[in-house]
């Protein structure tokens, strides 16, 4: 570790061992509900529906798809399946999805190892604790030249995750964050494409192997992250200093079945008819540039990371709430292909990653995502949403959460 520098390790470490505040968990319980249910809708999807089936192995942990698998391979698969439609949390202080990276290392292992929900519960949120601070250690430059936070960070608080359930000792955890840190990887390059959902698999699927062989008796270097030739200095990472905290509580949950970088627009126009505009101008942060900015999708992956044609969406009133709006015959409709022709994406340094500015033929609208919702409005929206992806069930997984009931958790999972 260069001297000076945050021991990034050490900081993770105190995550492991932390003792959650009560309010932070509560959000956490529903973002476990969220990934729960986004899972299950993930999972109907074709392509990734055969992709999982290709590993049919059997073992202690439940798949989103029906089968059992080995702790590792069930991380896998659900850590893919629940980022499939996109449409799971971000955290906006490092642009990561934490829970499809932490919640399915945590759940496999909590399987294995007979932990309760509750237990289970903690482990993904100190892991997803774990993984923004790592992802603000790495710093925006490593985002930026085109590594995949969810993947990256990701790993590593897939890792703590996985420890935590373990009950790994100190030394354990920093041969298992060692051991992450030659395995951690993704690109935003995948973005569109059925290999952004398989970065959120990998991460959880990394996290629990490294804990895993670890606690056999696996070293690695005790400073994968922050030593010379780790993590951070092979991969743009800053080094930067990160305080310990608690920042789970402010995790954003989408209620519109796209990227997160598009929700401050379609909020800040949520309610302005928008099909006779004759100029559409998306100002952003710069960083959605890249993310987001898709001009002529031509799939409904690559729809998802469009500012056009979620605004043509809008525009022609269909539902950017609704999964089932996102398919190819929408992103290829020539009504909305035409329509989006309208829409100018430009950048603005002035504005923040939860922030936009929209003018409609002069007239200016604004949204900021950076006020996270009251909890038990963030409870009804969840709910509401749960709902609407997997119906009744939804009610039942809540309950389980509330019961710390595992068991019937994972049955519900698949049923």
């Amino acid at each position: 570790m260069t001297q000076g520098r945050l021991d990034i390790a050490a900081l993770l470490l105190r995550y492991a061992q932390a003792e959650p505040p009560e309010d932070v968990r509560a959000v956490m319980n529903l973002s476990v509900l969220d990934w729960a249910a986004c899972g299950i809708a993930g999972q109907r999807e074709g392509a990734f529906a055969d992709w999982a089936a290709t590993m049919t192995s059997g073992g202690p942990a439940t798949r989103l798809d029906g089968r059992t698998g080995t702790v590792a391979e069930a991380a896998l698969i659900n850590g893919t399946l629940s980022h499939a439609l996109d449409y799971d949390d971000t955290h906006f202080a490092h642009i990561g999805h934490p829970s499809v990276a932490v919640v399915p290392a945590a759940l496999a292992v909590a399987e294995a190892e007979g932990a309760t929900l509750r237990e289970m519960v903690d482990a993904a949120l100190v892991g997803a604790e774990a993984s923004v601070a790592a992802g603000l250690w790495l710093g925006r430059a490593h985002y930026q030249i085109g590594f995949h936070q969810t993947a990256t960070a990701g790993a590593f608080g897939a890792t703590v995750a996985a420890g935590r359930v373990l009950r790994l000792d100190p030394d354990q955890f920093r041969y298992a964050l060692g051991l992450c840190s030659t395995m951690a990887s993704g690109l935003k390059s995948q973005f569109g494409t059925m290999g952004k959902p398989l970065n959120a698999g990998l991460a959880a699927r990394t996290g629990v192997e490294a804990a895993m062989w670890a606690q056999a008796g696996m070293a690695s270097t005790p400073d994968g992250l922050a030593g010379p030739l780790g993590f951070g200095e092979t991969h743009h990472g800053a080094g930067d200093d990160v305080p310990f905290d608690w920042r789970m509580d402010t995790v954003s949950h989408k209620f519109h079945a796209c990227c997160h970088g598009l929700h401050a627009t379609l909020e800040a126009v949520r309610n302005t008819p928008l099909r006779d505009a004759r100029q559409v101008t998306v100002h952003t942060h710069p960083r959605w540039m890249t993310v987001c900015n898709q001009v002529a999708p031509d799939t409904g992956l690559g729809a998802i990371f469009s500012y056009a044609h979620v605004l043509a969406m809008a525009a022609f009133g269909l539902d950017t709430g609704d999964i089932s709006a996102f398919t190819d015959s929408c992103a290829q409709d020539p009504s909305l292909v035409a329509w989006r022709g309208r829409v100018q994406v430009v950048p603005d340094e002035s504005l923040t990653e939860m922030q936009a500015r929209i003018v409609v033929d002069g007239t200016t609208y604004t949204h900021d995502l950076d006020s996270p919702l009251p909890i038990e409005a963030r409870r009804k929206r969840i709910h509401e949403k749960a709902r609407a992806l997997v119906g009744a069930r939804a009610d039942e997984i809540a309950q389980a959460i509330e019961d710390d009931d595992l068991a019937r958790f994972a049955q519900l999972l698949t049923s």
